[in-house]
Formats: C-alpha cells, sequence, structure tokens
C-alpha cells in the first residue's frame, strides 16, 4: 500500500492533514507525490481516504480521488470509506463517494455488515436514501401493482420488476447472525429509518439466524418487532404493526414481542403489543425522506460533473437557486430548469411532502411546488471535462454501472498524468451475497466513543402515558434484573470481543 522508507514521513503527514481537514497541506503533499494518496498507516488500519470520510471532510475526499485513491479500499476490518462515512452521517462524503460510483454493497470483514447497515445503527436516514438511490427507479412506488395486473407485460414492467428485487434484495440483505438493517434501526428506535427502511421494501417478517448467534438477551430468529419491543421506542412497534408485522410470532426462545418487552422493563408497550391488544394503531404517511428523483441527477452528475465551466452568458441561463451556475437540468413535469449541483442537494436532503398530487417520493420544486419525479439533462448543457473539481468521469466503476473501460490517448503523456484514476473490472468487486466471517455477530455501537446507550430512552418521554405496571413474581424479577446487570457494553451484548478489538484498533486510529 505505499508504506515504503521514501514516503512514510509524507505519507503520515498527508493523513493528520485528511484527519485535520488540511486541504492545503494535503493538496501540497499530493501535487508533491500523487502516489501517497493510496498509502496506508502501518499494518494497513486506514487509508488516508478513510480519515477524510470518516471526519466528514468532503473536498479532501474529492481531491484523494482525483489523484488516484482506490473509492472501494478496505481498512484491517475489510471496511471502506462509504461505510465510515455512514456510520458517522456525513451524508455529503457519501454523496460524493456514490459520485465517484463507490461499491455500495460490499461487505466488512467482522460481521458482514454492508454501508446500510452502518447508516441504520445510527439512524442517519439521509445516508440511507443517498445509498439505496442506485437501486429506487425514478417511478412511482405503487406503479409496479397497477402494471402487474394488466395483461400486457412490456418491457418497462419487466424492468421495474427487476428493479424492485433488486431493491428488495439489498435492503434486505442480512449481515452475521441474519440481522438487517431493519432489526438494528428498530432496536435503537430511530423510527423515520424504520419507516423510510418499510417503504423501501424491507421484510418486516424477517428473523435472525436460529443459530450462530449471540443475541440470547433477545432471542434467536427474532423479528423486528422483537427487537422494537427491546428498544423500547413506541412509534417504531406501531409503524411495525401498521405495515404487518405479527405479535403472535415467537422466537426460538418461545418468547413474544411482549415477553421481550417486559423482559427489558418497556411496560409501556405492553397495551400495543398483547397478543389480542385492540388499540387503535395511527394511520402513516410514506416517508418524507423517499426521494424518486435521486437516480436521475445522479446519473447525469456522473456524466456531466458538478462544476461547467463556461460561465452564464445572461440571466436566464443562470440557476434561480444559487444565481451561480449555468442551468443544466429541467424538471419533468413543471419543465423549470437548475443547476446539477442544487439539483442533487435538493434531492439529497428535502424531507417535504410535495404540496401537489404526486407520487409518494416526489421533491417539491423550489420554484412552483411540483412535484418533482426524475430529472433531464438540458441538450445544451456542457460535457465533462478533464479539469473538474470532482472527475466523475474517471471513476472506479462500480457492479451496479458496468461500462466499458475507455482507451487513453498515449500521445499526450501529460494529460496522462494528471488522469491517475485507474479503473478496476467489476468482476473484482464483492457480490451482493458475499458475508465473510459468519460466526462474528454483529454491532450496535462503537464503544470506544464513550459509555454505551442505556437503551432507556424514550422511558422518561412515555413514563406518563404508560399503564400501570404488571406485577411479576419474585423470580422471575431476579431473573429479570441478573440479565440487565449482564448488559454492560455492546460488545459483550452483540459482538464477540475477538472482532470488537480489531474494530476498536481502527477506530482509536481515526479518533485519535
Amino acid at each position: 500500500m505505499g508504506n515504503s522508507f521514501g514516503c512514510s514521513a509524507s505519507g503520515e503527514r498527508l493523513v493528520s492533514a485528511a484527519r485535520d481537514g488540511d486541504f492545503v497541506e494535503a493538496k501540497m503533499l499530493l501535487d508533491c507525490n500523487p502516489c501517497l494518496a493510496k498509502y496506508s498507516t502501518f499494518g494497513g488500519l486506514n487509508s488516508p481516504l478513510h480519515f477524510a470520510a470518516a471526519k466528514g471532510h468532503n473536498e479532501i475526499v474529492a481531491l484523494l480521488l482525483e489523484n488516484g485513491a482506490d473509492v472501494n479500499s478496505r481498512n484491517y476490518c475489510g471496511q471502506t470509506a462509504l461505510m465510515q462515512a455512514c456510520r458517522y452521517g456525513h451524508w455529503e462524503v457519501v454523496q460524493t463517494l456514490l459520485l465517484f460510483r463507490c461499491n455500495v454493497t460490499r461487505a466488512d470483514y467482522l460481521s458482514g455488515r454492508t454501508a446500510l447497515h452502518f447508516a441504520a445503527v445510527n439512524g442517519h436516514v439521509r445516508c440511507i436514501r443517498l445509498v439505496v438511490a442506485d437501486f429506487v427507479p425514478s417511478s412511482p412506488f405503487g406503479s409496479l401493482e397497477n402494471q402487474a395486473n394488466s395483461d400486457r407485460v412490456d418491457d418497462s414492467v419487466m424492468k421495474t420488476k427487476n428493479e424492485q428485487s433488486s431493491l428488495s434484495k439489498f435492503v434486505n440483505k442480512a449481515a452475521d447472525g441474519g440481522i438487517t438493517a431493519l432489526h438494528m434501526a428498530a432496536l435503537n428506535g430511530y423510527f423515520d429509518c424504520v419507516q423510510l427502511l418499510l417503504d423501501l421494501h424491507a421484510s418486516v417478517s424477517a428473523v435472525t439466524f436460529h443459530y450462530g448467534t449471540s443475541m440470547d438477551l433477545i432471542g434467536a430468529g427474532s423479528t423486528p418487532l422483537h427487537y422494537a419491543a427491546c428498544g423500547g421506542n413506541l412509534k417504531c412497534c406501531q409503524i411495525l404493526l401498521a405495515k404487518g408485522a405479527n405479535r403472535m410470532t415467537l422466537n426460538c426462545n418461545g418468547w413474544l414481542p411482549v415477553d421481550v418487552a417486559r423482559m427489558w422493563g418497556r411496560h409501556w408497550l405492553e397495551p400495543i403489543l398483547t397478543p389480542h391488544s385492540d388499540t387503535a394503531l395511527p394511520v402513516f404517511p410514506p416517508s418524507y425522506h423517499l426521494s424518486l428523483p435521486l437516480l436521475s441527477v445522479l446519473n447525469i452528475a456522473r456524466e456531466c460533473g458538478l462544476h461547467p465551466s463556461a460561465t452564464p452568458s445572461d440571466d436566464a441561463d443562470t440557476c434561480a437557486v444559487c444565481l451561480e451556475r449555468t442551468c443544466s437540468v429541467a424538471a419533468e413535469g413543471c419543465g423549470h430548469e437548475l443547476c446539477v449541483r442544487c439539483a442533487l442537494y435538493l434531492c439529497s436532503t428535502s424531507n417535504n411532502p410535495s404540496e401537489s398530487q404526486g407520487p409518494p417520493g416526489s421533491i417539491p420544486c423550489p420554484l412552483c411546488r411540483h412535484g418533482i419525479v426524475s430529472f433531464v439533462r438540458l441538450p445544451g448543457s456542457p460535457a465533462k471535462e478533464s479539469k473538474l473539481h470532482l472527475s466523475l468521469g474517471l471513476c472506479t466503476p462500480c457492479m451496479l454501472h458496468p461500462r466499458e473501460q475507455e482507451q487513453s490517448s498515449p500521445s499526450s503523456s501529460q494529460e496522462i498524468r494528471k488522469n491517475r484514476v485507474v479503473a478496476v473490472p467489476s468482476d473484482l468487486l464483492c457480490p451482493v451475497t458475499c458475508s465473510p466471517f459468519p460466526s462474528v455477530s454483529i454491532p450496535l455501537c462503537t464503544c470506544n466513543d464513550g459509555p454505551c446507550p442505556n437503551f432507556e430512552t424514550g422511558e422518561s418521554q412515555t413514563q406518563g402515558e404508560s399503564p400501570n405496571h404488571t406485577h411479576s413474581n419474585p423470580a422471575d424479577t431476579e431473573k429479570m434484573e441478573s440479565v440487565r446487570l449482564e448488559k454492560t457494553t455492546c460488545s459483550s451484548m452483540f459482538w464477540g470481543r475477538r472482532s470488537c478489538s480489531r474494530e476498536n484498533q481502527c477506530n482509536a486510529e481515526i479518533n485519535a
């Protein structure tokens, strides 16, 4: 990875610059020696790209990728820069990595977690929205059922079916122990993530593995409702039940969700989790974090770049949102024109429902509030150039976007030195079914950042609304208290000590 004696000192300077966000220092070092972009610390723990992504330094991430850093490089634990960005919620970094066509399906070595798991366990809903962008087609979510009922099946219907099948497989991809992203979001009480994952076809009846898991305190073979009962968030339980979760599902320990809630002292959940509960459930609209036009504008940004070189000739060609860049995309429907950067930012951050009768997932236009489903590229928009701040055309292809490798011209060696990104064939990338080290269970959080969450959030908020606590036998109460005393750290509860030690080494280096 470039850890020779000649570049180790400069490499450590680049690591420090990437960690501290010193863009000037990083650019100076890369101008002198572009190979430093592939440098890694001693032992291969982390690369400068991992440091910059974990700290949220978006400009340095783009600089490293422009100078040849591998967007899919792994650290000691097999984690990519995308996983680090999703762990800490840096959605702008996630957006930049997607523009360079990072592989979102890669899993880490410890427990088979993808970037979606890292985003769900910490409740970063914007990161979830971006990670699944390549799987969500720019079409209404309810159109598949209507088209499937028709007698005539054309190519567009088959394409929509394949797209939604790929989305369902990716969202429901299980890490070690059979834990999905929905399990993790439900356990930690992130109801907005739970609602978004359910609208993205996450399975509400998915169960953890019946073997090879250390989830003894919740029980093997548990559903997301069991995990939500352990977490104690009322709204998560309501959303799961409204989407079809079954109160009568038993896990391998013979526990119902209400039994898990009683074991963990979540007594305010008993009225809604009892098997024959008649409690009325609220009606939940589709998630406001759905984004149908995100894929279309993301592909346009990959093709055209974000910084057009030509300045607008008159005010009519200027983006009405930023008043700086030239309009390069137009919204289908209302036809209002924006620059690609403003359109990408709008699709990545908007969580307001459209005031029109648009389909769920449409983004309201900032000029007329019309529901936008997709963007189209303007005919006169400039093509990508070699000297862009983000060289989107010279990126590592992903298995989701296969394309032929462009043949470089041997005539201009100087231009070849400027564009140092080497394309990696898609057959070398990790497939969707990659799940290494299946015997290691999955973590809930990083324990090195401080004390672990006590899972009592929401108890103080709903204590006034909670019903009277049921009286249990002294023996059962003593058993429950002994179980709670064992929950000292997240790693001892959900994660092997050896795996926890390996990941803490990488995280300690980043957070030093």
